[in-house]
């Protein structure tokens, strides 16, 4: 998220300490799970909290605006604050989390929105933590500890740090865990694409947004001409589960932490895809039009993208000025399949 943007869960989450009502750790005491830049965080810099962000679009947000930043960190600190996810297993696994690299006498503080599971947070963190503050405001819910002790209750602490370890899906076939992008099944829009792929594609290609794996697996299944597959994911909770799940197969593939909208940094004979088009709850097209200019400047001349996005969203006239040629191969279910040839040299 820009540093600029409103974000009233982040803006939430420090009124307790703004307030008073509870009072900073010295600086480099304190850990931010899911961390977020903004101009609340930005504010209270001095403080300097260390940040935790697996989302690598914001976690290079958070590096430009000079904080601290890791995929993760295994320190305890005196104050663990947290925005918390919406898949509830994920939101209990991180307030385990928090908990368990807290100090003795520690505090966790988390937030979310009213609409995003606010009140089943606060439920959460008293059950796990004993008695908490609350405090609303923003159409969001602020909650903390009182100092870490004896009213932690061990044996939830030990059952929800697990809540979101990998684990099989799909018959055994692939890892996954809760709080990815359709963590439990093949969502259908990948399931579509996957159908329809051609069996000539060939040389070195990509994937982009490849998640936990499902569409790399089908591309290298599918197309013995594939010498080469290059993932790239900007979700690491994702993109180490498809690593595992691309392991031991015909092809090694390159796996890359990476914001796919700053560009890629090498030339492909094709690509596939099927692009996010959010990163919190609100449709943002312009993320599945920075993919496709992406891969318009990645591809070889007269190399190939097979994309597969909502029937709603209007990326033809990014493909028109980026391909020589578009054309339409499927259209069901609220999805459609498009390939965009690049014009050859």
């Amino acid at each position: 998220m820009p540093t600029g943007s409103a974000d009233p869960v982040l803006d939430t989450l420090f009124l307790p300490l703004a307030s008073g009502a509870l009072a900073w750790p010295a600086a480099g005491s304190s850990l931010f799970l899911r961390a977020r830049g903004g101009v609340a965080l930005n504010a209270v810099r001095e403080h300097r909290p260390v940040c935790e962000q697996g989302f690598k679009p914001w976690a290079d947000a958070l590096a430009r605006d000079g904080f601290a930043v890791s995929e993760s960190n295994t320190g305890r600190f005196e104050l663990v604050m947290l925005l918390a996810p919406r898949q509830r297993e994920e939101s209990r696994a991180l307030l385990a989390r928090a908990v368990a690299q807290a100090t003795q006498g520690g505090v966790v503080l988390a937030c979310a929105a009213n609409k995003e599971g606010a009140r089943s947070l606060q439920d959460d963190l008293e059950r796990l933590a004993g008695p908490v503050h609350a405090l609303t405001k923003n159409h969001c819910r602020a909650v903390w500890t009182a100092p870490l002790g004896k009213a932690v209750d061990a044996a939830l602490l030990e059952e929800w740090q697990a809540l979101d370890a990998p684990r099989p899906i799909l018959d055994g076939r692939y890892l996954s865990r809760p709080g990815l992008f359709a963590w439990d099944r093949v969502d259908a829009a990948s399931a579509l694409l996957a159908t329809h792929l051609p069996t000539d594609l060939a040389g070195q290609g990509a994937d982009l947004g490849a998640g936990w794996g499902y569409l790399a697996t089908q591309v290298i299944a599918r197309c013995p001409a594939v010498t080469g597959l290059d993932l790239y994911e900007a979700e690491a909770r994702a993109l180490a589960l498809a690593r595992q799940n691309l392991a031991g197969g015909r092809l090694a593939p390159g796996l890359y932490w990476h914001d796919v909208t700053s560009g890629l940094p090498r030339r492909y004979d094709f690509i596939v895809t099927n692009p996010p088009f959010h990163q919190r709850r609100a449709d943002e097209p312009e993320l599945g039009r920075a993919f496709i200019a992406a891969a318009a400047a990645a591809l070889q001349p007269g190399g190939r993208l097979w994309l597969v996005a909502n029937r709603h969203l209007a990326y033809e006239q990014a493909l028109a000025s980026g391909f020589a040629s578009v054309r339409k191969h499927a259209d069901a279910d609220g999805f459609k399949v498009i390939e965009a040839i690049k014009a050859a040299a």
